[in-house]
């Protein structure tokens, strides 16, 4: 069954107690974005840079392509998603006035209903692991390794 008329995108957001610029930094700059995330980047994130990034646990990397960067408001990216290419938008909201709210987006899956269903899934679950292991960074400066560990060697 193919999935024509919705739109499935896979969404999560959480709270941040950190100022918005200290959050939307953590995202651009890899040398903060790997305490929590991926393990390497070929750079930080600008407009229409091209770029990857790297899970050398899996051995596993993806490139991206920067198609938008509004400071302390919005990245979009496309990468490489599942042997497509999905776009993926990040939207930081000041609130309060030392934390900062962050809603990802993934969305633009390919395939028929069970293949977009597992994607959905797999991205909601991996970007809540993404925002779980960026709060406590940037909270408490702890690296919780919470992608390494999701699939520790033989159970993936």
């Amino acid at each position: 069954m193919e999935l024509k008329q919705k739109v499935l995108a896979a969404e999560t957001g959480m709270l941040i107690r950190r100022p918005i610029a200290e959050v939307f930094d953590a995202f651009i700059d890899p040398a903060i974005t790997t305490k929590f995330w991926f393990t390497h980047s070929t750079g930080k994130l600008a407009p229409g840079k091209e770029i990857t990034w790297s899970w050398e646990m899996y051995n596993v990397r993806t490139s991206i392509t920067v198609k938008e960067i509004a400071p302390n408001n919005k990245i979009v990216i496309n990468w490489e998603n599942g042997g497509s290419t999905t776009r993926v938008v990040w939207t930081f909201e000041k609130f309060g006035e030392h934390s900062t709210f962050v809603n990802i987006v993934n969305d633009g899956f390919t395939g028929d209903a069970e293949t977009i269903q597992a994607r959905v899934k797999d991205s909601v679950g991996g970007f809540c692991w993404v925002l779980a292991g960026c709060k406590a960074y940037l909270e408490h400066n702890i690296q919780l390794n919470l992608i390494a560990d999701r699939f520790p060697a033989g159970k993936h």
